[in-house]
């Protein structure tokens, strides 16, 4: 037998170890306890149907949908969703994979909040590094993913989960498989050897054919053409861009900053490749006596 509380109502312990009231007024005390001890009932259809509606939503709104003030309780509901953290905005949104319309690369936003096929930013950074076919260095990829990834990619290599290469000065990102990492970085030198083409993904011919192309191209043309050519392609490349043409062109970068300054003062003979003056003093011929 057991005593509950001080109310002194006895209950009997029968087979089965199962409580059962008998006085009416020991059935209405059971069903009180009951009723305060009993916990309060969560739908998880509350959750969809906010998202479903507004597409995405915090945590906090989706505890304001459940009633509840209670994290834990709100992750309990979400399991029994096919839910998606955002990579953005430090993964403070929630949507469901049913909502999300992802493009080509795996992507979708709302509100400017981005979610991703791959999960977290650093699966996000992750997965476009290794199905990258030049690798990425990391001002490519920000803009690709609409987000900061200096911290993302240093994580990875950490993990070692990327690898980072040393090309033209910087750190390109590339694949841990080495395979797929020497297709990569012999992908991405070909083009840093080609500085006045900006994609060659887009080539309908060879980066060695369009090289070819270019240095025939340039071999055509007089000195003062060939400087401002050299002068304007370095305008379009910004910062080293000088260096990168000079070394390209095989000239002195000194030439191609001059080329460029002629450019943008407008000092530009027309009929002329030299200024009037310029070049070697003509060598008088000196007659035998």
């Amino acid at each position: 037998m057991q005593r509950i509380g001080a109310t002194g109502v006895l209950l009997e312990a029968v087979a089965e170890s199962k409580a059962i009231c008998y006085s009416s007024e020991q059935k209405k005390l059971c069903s009180r306890n009951y009723n305060i001890m009993r916990p309060l009932s969560f739908r998880a259809d509350d959750l969809r149907e906010l998202l479903l509606r507004n597409k995405i939503a915090t945590v906090d709104e989706l505890k304001q949908a459940l009633g509840t003030t209670v994290d834990v309780t709100v992750f309990r509901k979400l399991k029994l969703l096919d839910y998606l953290t955002s990579y953005s905005h430090r993964g403070r949104y929630y949507t469901l994979r049913e909502i999300a319309l992802f493009d080509d690369h795996g992507l979708w936003s709302e509100a400017e909040v981005w979610f991703s096929r791959f999960g977290t930013l650093l699966a996000t950074a992750e997965g476009f590094v290794h199905r990258s076919p030049r690798g990425y260095f990391a001002d490519e990829l920000a803009p690709a993913l609409h987000v900061e990834v200096q911290d993302a990619l240093h994580q990875l290599t950490q993990q070692e989960r990327v690898s980072r290469q040393i090309v033209s000065g910087r750190y390109l990102y590339t694949a841990i498989d080495q395979t797929v990492q020497r297709r990569q970085l012999l992908a991405r030198r070909t083009v840093e050897f080609l500085p006045t083409v900006a994609d060659a993904s887009v080539l309908e011919v060879s980066p060695e054919e369009v090289k070819a192309a270019i240095l025939l191209f340039y071999s055509l043309l007089d000195e003062q053409q060939r400087r401002l050519y050299a002068g304007l392609e370095s305008l379009k490349l910004g910062r080293g861009g000088d260096r990168q043409l000079a070394d390209f062109l095989d000239l002195d970068p000194h030439t191609v900053a001059r080329g460029r300054y002629q450019l943008l003062s407008q000092d530009v003979e027309a009929d002329r490749a030299r200024k009037a003056g310029a070049g070697r003093k003509r060598v008088e011929k000196k007659r035998p006596k």
